[in-house]
């Protein structure tokens, strides 16, 4: 995907749902509906993540400098985090007036509801088709898009309040609307907090089992022991790995580092590796990796008790 493309098409679903979402805010006084005013704020939510995710688009692209080694390439995984806590936050305050609109339900315009509901629908799927067609493997991307498509649902909910409540006077309609659209937004906003926070927590990337990616390493036959193995996600479509490989005596470190990073990228996507290689002769002993804060060698793995750590006999090595 182009970049450049992702970002025009972003503008444009900014451009088209910040002028409704003013619009709207004015027919939602007017009418006294709720339903309409949750639409309102739940579109200043999106233009807002629109926003986020241009930015952080922006700044995702920035190279290293000083301190920050990998760039700002999180940043959009921190706009995801946003929009997630902004969808949770939003809803569950809709959630709650809906609620207060059942009990009390006030009086609502219906055909003011009906006719900006139809509107909002044409709007928002023009914005959803626009980001439809972006790159949406980045959980930046993505977060814009659940905004924008749990608005369009929003306002399908809005628009059958505005029709029951224009043809049956059932004033408690817009409360309900008003509560679907709240259990749409805390359902994409839990989604994005948890999808981000693996980021953050830099689990291992979804579909990326470090226990078979151990074995795949394991499976070339001058390697005797994995430890320190870590696999993470530095931002969407980014994962890394890294890993100390103990390997029999007569054995190249340096083939088997290239060898193991050629795998990693054919078998598992990971083009980002550091490896590092020693002869069991020289292997630091299992406690010395656990003093660094590191998981322990595997119980299953071939047994020995590895000698002192020791300054020779180990190569490092970056994958392409």
């Amino acid at each position: 995907m182009n970049p450049n493309a992702d970002k025009k098409k972003l503008a444009l679903a900014l451009v088209l749902l910040g002028g409704f979402m003013i619009g709207e805010t004015v027919a939602a006084v007017l009418a006294n509906s709720l339903a309409l005013l949750s639409d309102a704020a739940h579109m200043l939510t999106d233009t807002a993540s629109i926003a986020f995710a241009l930015i952080a688009m922006v700044l995702s692209t920035w190279s290293s400098f000083g301190s920050y080694t990998f760039g700002l390439k999180r940043s959009g995984t921190l706009a995801a985090s946003i929009n997630g806590l902004t969808l949770t936050g939003l809803g569950g305050y809709l959630g709650y007036e809906g609620i207060h609109r059942l009990i009390d339900p006030p009086e609502v315009g219906g055909a003011t509801v009906l006719i900006v509901g139809c509107t909002g629908i044409v709007v928002n799927l023009l914005a959803t088709w626009t980001l439809a067609k972006a790159n949406r493997d980045s959980l930046n991307v993505e977060g814009a898009f659940q905004h924008v498509l749990n608005d369009l649902y929003a306002f399908i909910g809005t628009t059958v309040s505005g029709l029951l409540v224009l043809t049956t006077g059932f004033m408690r309609a817009d409360g309900l609307a008003a509560l679907l659209v709240a259990a749409l937004m805390l359902k994409a906003g839990l989604g994005l907090i948890g999808e981000s926070t693996r980021v953050l927590l830099q689990a291992a990337p979804r579909g990326l089992d470090p226990e078979r990616i151990r074995a795949a390493l394991l499976s070339e036959p001058r390697v005797t022991e994995i430890g320190d193995l870590h696999v993470w996600e530095v931002t969407s479509g980014f994962p890394a790995l890294s890993a100390h490989v103990v390997v029999q005596d007569h054995s190249d470190p340096d083939d088997v580092r290239r060898q193991l990073t050629q795998l990693l990228g054919e078998e598992f996507g990971i083009d980002h590796t550091t490896i590092e290689v020693a002869r069991c002769s020289t292997a630091p002993a299992a406690e010395n990796i656990t003093a660094r804060g590191c998981p322990p060698l595997r119980s299953d793995s071939p047994g020995r008790q590895l000698p002192p750590e020791t300054a020779t006999g180990t190569s490092r090595g970056h994958g392409r």
